[in-house]
């Protein structure tokens, strides 16, 4: 097992897809030859060909359009929207259509699509670029949506996002690319889309957070454990459905809970977190629900990033907080 960077995780992940379906195709701006912006998808078309592997215009409603009549007509789509910003011009792809698929047609068509697209700040990105656009999914019945925060998952992930038969929003956080690596297998291996993962365990205080924010919770773990105060770090991986299960179970044992999402706190993620909490555990906190969150502002120019992302100190403050209450 060797260590790999995320990137290159979802890259073996896609490259397994595949192999083994001959009905799985990728495509999107630049992601045939060029192998993406990000290289992402660098070395598929020339093992896989053109036909399976290909470039399309700069015109996301035709990417996610043609991915629809695809998964129809019994192809396994896996478009790329270069990034998460650029989205809005294909929702009524996404919202109005295949996320009704199989309601609409009482369950004897599915929508077996897997949207990739890259999102989060840090990178000190152009507007458009760096924003978290997640909530705008989790609302959205009939829809999954995932995101991995390490090498590990992101493979495993990928590989359980494009073999299932539902329609998934597969986002990639961008800071992550490149500055993350693991032990990853060379093998196929799968990551289930509906589980939490608890990365550590710890008895006073439960971090649940995603995407970015889990590395950012990692380090606030270990200032707090130098004053012997010891914090469980959950990783949702799953934002629609969530895993309440393994919330639940971490808070019945902790008592405290501190929710950290990088995006805009209006609205969020962790505002549906912190309601399934208040409605399934609230008898078992001993504080109120805390939150670590963007501030709700428009996302910020590359010369206020660092100051406007949510950060370690931010968490370790909030946790101290919440087990001091």
């Amino acid at each position: 097992m060797a260590k790999k960077t995320y990137i290159k995780a979802i890259t073996e992940g896609i490259d397994i897809a595949l192999a083994e379906d001959p009905k799985t195709l990728v495509f999107g701006e630049d992601v045939g030859k060029n192998g993406g912006v990000f290289r992402a998808t660098n070395g598929l078309q020339k093992k896989y060909g053109a036909d399976r592997v290909f470039s399309t215009p700069l015109a996301e409603s035709g990417i996610l359009g043609m991915s629809i009549g695809l998964a129809v007509t019994g192809w396994r789509p896996v478009p790329e929207i270069q990034f998460s910003g650029f989205i809005f011009e294909a929702l009524d792809s996404i919202v109005a259509q295949m996320s009704r698929i199989r309601f609409q047609y009482n369950g004897t068509k599915n929508a077996p699509i897997t949207i990739r697209t890259p999102y989060g700040g840090g990178t000190h990105t152009a507007e458009l670029h760096g924003d978290d656009f997640e909530n705008f999914f989790v609302g959205v019945p009939g829809l999954r949506v995932v995101t991995p925060s390490s090498a590990y998952d992101a493979k495993g992930l990928i590989i359980s996002a494009i073999e299932n038969n539902d329609p998934v929003v597969f986002l990639e956080n961008l800071r992550l690319y490149r500055s993350v690596k693991g032990e990853v297998p060379d093998d196929k291996y799968t990551v289930p889309l509906d589980k939490a993962n608890v990365v550590q365990e710890g008895k006073d205080v439960t971090i649940i957070a995603y995407g970015g924010e889990v590395s950012e919770a990692q380090k606030a773990v270990k200032k707090l454990a130098k004053d012997n105060i010891s914090a469980e770090i959950i990783d949702l991986r799953s934002l629609y459905p969530l895993d309440t299960d393994t919330i639940f179970a971490s808070i019945k044992k902790t008592h405290h809970v501190v929710i950290v999402q990088e995006a805009q706190k209006q609205a969020g993620v962790g505002a549906q977190v912190a309601s399934a909490i208040s409605e399934g555990a609230i008898m078992y906190l001993d504080a109120p629900v805390s939150r670590v969150a963007a501030p709700n502002s428009v996302y910020p120019f590359p010369q206020a990033e660092n100051v406007w992302l949510p950060t370690a100190n931010d968490i370790e403050e909030a946790a101290r907080d919440t087990v001091n209450y």
